[in-house]
């Protein structure tokens, strides 16, 4: 499975959000530091759930990152818009 499916599962699993969009910006960071070449390392998330908005804005990371668990370590850079 692609990065970016496992990331929407995951979290779609876990907040059943109200708004997910998930962008791969891997691109844009070809031959920078942590591209491994997969064209999967980068992305931007903008998630909306009711159980997020719940929290402050580091809870709400850290929520995802738990979330999103092991798929982390595949993860090199994640832009995280969250409420």
């Amino acid at each position: 499975m692609h990065v970016r499916d496992e990331i929407e599962a995951r979290l779609k699993a876990a907040f059943r959000p109200q708004v997910l969009e998930i962008v791969n910006e891997s691109h844009k960071h070809a031959g920078h530091a942590g591209d491994d070449g997969t064209g999967e390392s980068h992305f931007a998330v903008k998630i909306r759930a009711a159980e997020l908005a719940a929290l402050g804005r580091v809870d709400r990371h850290r929520a995802v990152t738990r979330a999103l668990g092991e798929l982390m370590g595949r993860i090199h850079a994640l832009a995280l818009d969250a409420g």
